[in-house]
């Protein structure tokens, strides 16, 4: 993995696959590459780093109308030009990229690769030369493709050229996104839309396991038996204005400040003619029926899943539990008789969820996926979808994404509520309404989020962030922002568990930040503040209007406090990306770290 561009049509293709590849950057990567196929040959072009430095490495010289790109993010080798993508067989015959993991490359690599030297760590290298063991075996290049692909278990999304055949790019997916786009006289290839939204709007999903022939004029989808597949193109429904950083610095300052907008989004996309909440009756009816909700989600989405298992049992009255999708996958609880499954996924492709949900419907049960992206493989698989409306999220680090995700499960326990007859003493429009209108005001406080980064944590090498009830859930999300993208060592803790252990771990000077919006927990985790202070922590209290303190060091502006979280991980995240940015770090791709995690 990570990102995948592709083009066969009339123009030189070098320029285009490098802005694919940009659009893609994301997703999070270590080394990128890009191969052009001419009259002449295969020329390879690969850098570990980014993309500004593969760029510089480019031939000018060299023109093509047919190549293939990948951002890689590494699973097998080091990141190095040499594991970087595109690889070649042994002859150079074929060029391929590959998203994914093959689990048992190791054991193809024995049965058919025992007398090729292979030139990089990857499995995918095991891939493109399997596939010329077999067409030196005498098959075509598409069975040889076809061949191959049976034998691979895991997860791929897959281009390959064939420099004895200018005229085509072979296609095939499971389990990793893939899309063809159409055009004119040329076509494309990307893992995500905005990819090549600059020469298309018009793209062709792919399901797994089928093999695609991409020429400049025709796409032909076949299954692994050859049968052919028609299959409509819909319209990409993303405005290029939403993918460009405009006048902000980086993509995560953009795109904390644009979540007032994306609540107000939610709000009308949301609502009927008569101003009241709105969500399909198929969708209600299903957490009717459901004796137990399990919401299965990772990193981000998963906090935000434990903020709606609160809203959704205390308001709609279904028991509900919260999972980690790796965990879940392998380790499955015994289930109640009758139970729905929520999936949330910013990118709607996150692999451990998706494995989950492969189970989760061989077992019959119904599956609702909270997403970022229409058409991504959680929306088609599940039964139902909810969709977040918060426009393309670039920063590897989600912010309105995880903001988007509570408002939609705030309206779905208030919709089931209601129709069960449960009524609510507030108007969830109206306080999510004023909700915008309260991170707008928090999105103009920057300057007090750089200074508190700035007291707290320019030197810190850990920090801990503590806070009871539902503010416990936001501190798990404000560690992650500020693990992720300052690599400061970060830890959440309700309030009364430090004190079982990690409270060790506190000496003079240690950052801890607490949050405080919850009334009856507000005296406990006051006392929690003195606990560690007296054992030398430098405290920064961050609590509700209403509830503060004259030594609390900001002050939220006060809403409803069962949607606390929606304004309180505003000052975290700014938090985190100030104090990333005053110790150097990239802000918007952090290292180690993939936007979209297409493998388990």
């Amino acid at each position: 993995m990570c990102g995948i561009v592709g083009y066969i049509g009339q123009q030189d293709c070098k320029e285009i696959l490098l802005r694919g590849l940009e659009k893609l950057e994301y997703r999070g990567y270590d080394s990128a590459g890009i191969a052009v196929l001419n009259g002449e040959g295969t020329y390879v072009f690969k850098e570990k780093g980014r993309i500004a430095e593969l760029r510089e490495g480019v031939d000018a010289s060299v023109s093509a109308s047919i190549g293939i790109g990948h951002t890689r993010w590494a699973t097998h080798g080091a990141p190095s030009k040499e594991n970087a993508h595109p690889h070649q067989s042994a002859s150079k015959r074929f060029t391929l990229v590959h998203n994914g993991v093959i689990e048992n490359y190791l054991q193809v690599k024995r049965e058919y690769l025992q007398n090729v030297e292979l030139k990089s760590e990857t499995d995918t290298e095991v891939i493109v030369q399997t596939i010329e063991q077999f067409v030196n075996k005498g098959l075509s290049v598409e069975e040889a493709f076809r061949q191959t692909l049976s034998l691979l278990k895991g997860s791929y999304a897959i281009a390959l050229l064939d420099e004895n055949n200018r005229d085509v790019i072979y296609v095939a997916k499971n389990k990793s996104p893939l899309l063809v786009g159409l055009g004119g006289d040329f076509n494309v290839v990307a893992s995500d839309a905005m990819a090549m939204l600059q020469v298309t709007n018009q793209f062709v999903e792919l399901m797994d396991k089928e093999i695609v022939i991409v020429t400049r004029d025709q796409v032909t989808i076949k299954n692994l038996n050859g049968d052919v597949i028609e299959r409509a193109p819909y319209t990409a429904e993303l405005d290029a204005s939403d993918i460009e950083k405009g006048t902000y610095p980086h993509y995560m300052l953009k795109e904390i400040d644009e979540q007032p907008l994306v609540i107000r989004k939610i709000i009308q996309k949301y609502q009927d003619e008569h101003d009241q909440l709105k969500i399909d009756q198929e969708i209600v009816q299903a957490v009717h029926e459901a004796d137990r909700i399990y919401i299965i989600a990772c990193g981000t989405s998963y906090h935000a899943g434990l903020v709606g298992k609160q809203l959704i049992e205390k308001w709609a009255k279904v028991p509900t539990e919260v999972h980690v999708a790796s965990e879940f996958s392998y380790n499955m609880p015994l289930l109640s008789n009758n139970p729905l499954f929520i999936f949330i996924s910013q990118s709607g492709e996150t692999a451990d969820s998706r494995a989950v949900l492969v189970q989760v419907k061989e077992l019959g049960h119904k599956a609702l996926t909270i997403t970022n992206v229409p058409g991504s493989t959680l929306s088609r698989e599940a039964d139902y979808t909810l969709l977040l409306h918060a426009g393309p999220e670039i920063a590897v680090a989600s912010t309105k994404a995880y903001t988007a995700q509570i408002a939609v499960l705030a309206i779905l326990a208030a919709v089931a509520a209601e129709t069960k007859g449960i009524k609510l003493d507030f108007n969830l429009l109206q306080e999510l309404a004023i909700i915008s209108n309260a991170m707008e005001t928090l999105c103009g406080q920057k300057d007090e989020m750089e200074q508190i980064a700035r007291d707290y944590l320019l030197t810190a090498r850990n920090c801990f962030f503590i806070g009871r009830a539902v503010d416990y859930y936001v501190c798990l999300e404000g560690a992650l922002k500020l693990k992720e993208i300052s690599y400061i060592q970060a830890e959440g803790f309700a309030g009364g568990e430090l004190k079982h252990g990690t409270i060790a771990l506190i000496e003079n000077g240690t950052p801890v930040i607490a949050l405080s919006t919850q009334e009856h927990v507000n005296l406990s985790i006051r006392g929690n503040v003195k606990e560690v202070v007296a054992r030398g922590a430098y405290p920064c209290v961050i609590s509700m209007k209403g509830l503060e303190e004259d030594d609390d060091r900001f002050i939220l502006p006060k809403v409803h406090e069962d949607l606390t979280p929606l304004v309180a991980v505003i000052p975290m995240q700014l938090i985190a990306y100030y104090a990333a940015l005053h110790r150097g770090c990239d802000v918007d791709k952090p290292r180690n770290l993939a936007k979209s995690v297409t493998v388990e």
